[in-house]
């Protein structure tokens, strides 16, 4: 008989990207060697574009120095998935766990991610679904609301989820999100329609939702809001 299957999770606030960066990346480091059981991040960023190891700049529409201008940065990175944005108003899971420990494979981490984000949306009466054939993350009809792009790295993940809560769409206009044309995106108070809690509150039902999916059954709360970020 197996035992409690343990997370600990890290409530952070919002991040600037790099240093979001610099974490897991230590994190995963410490999760090879044991020193640190499976843990999730949960934080936003303020307006980041993020490309993938594909490096398809072709799909961000404007220049760097326009995106700059805007206040936004642009970030390479080693993860799987195409461009995407990160900004304010959207749900950040960056989960660093043990594949192996938990016994699941790379399709089902993805379609576990997946169902995360379709849970938290049911939960406000929206119907989402995952993506069809070449279509990553979770989408509400033609509508993209959660994107999804990991790194495996020696069976421990990094990179993650970004779920829209209500950021700035507008945003996503200067891309084409995760290299798929003519398709929009949408939030879930854009599908709501209506007053939504706070946004602490879902980014916990986010959490809850992921807790549920994979099936942990200890799970101690870290809050790293404060100065004391490593």
């Amino acid at each position: 008989m197996r035992g409690p299957r343990s997370i600990e999770i890290w409530k952070m606030g919002a991040v600037n990207y790099l240093e979001a960066l610099k974490l897991q990346e230590k994190l995963t480091s410490d999760r090879k060697t044991h020193k640190i059981k499976d843990t999730l991040l949960s934080l936003q960023h303020p307006p980041t574009f993020t490309l993938g190891k594909r490096r398809t700049v072709h799909n961000v529409l404007v220049s760097e120095a326009e995106l700059k201008a805007m206040g936004a940065e642009l970030h390479y990175t080693e993860r799987g998935g195409d461009v995407t944005f990160h900004g304010p108003h959207q749900a950040v899971l960056y989960p660093i766990i043990s594949l192996r420990d938990i016994r699941i494979g790379a399709r089902k981490y993805v379609e576990n991610l997946e169902s995360t984000m379709i849970e938290l949306a049911s939960l406000y009466g929206v119907k989402a679904r995952a993506g069809h054939t070449g279509e990553t993350g979770v989408w509400v009809g033609h509508r993209k609301i959660g994107a999804i792009g990991v790194r495996i790295s020696s069976g421990i993940t990094s990179h993650g989820l970004a779920f829209n809560i209500d950021p700035d769409l507008n945003y996503f206009k200067h891309i084409v999100p995760c290299g798929i044309a003519d398709k929009e995106v949408t939030s879930l108070q854009k599908e709501v329609g209506k007053v939504l809690p706070s946004e602490q509150v879902i980014h916990e039902q986010l959490i809850s939702s992921f807790v549920k999916v994979f099936g942990y059954t200890d799970v101690t709360w870290r809050d790293k809001t404060s100065d004391d970020k490593e």
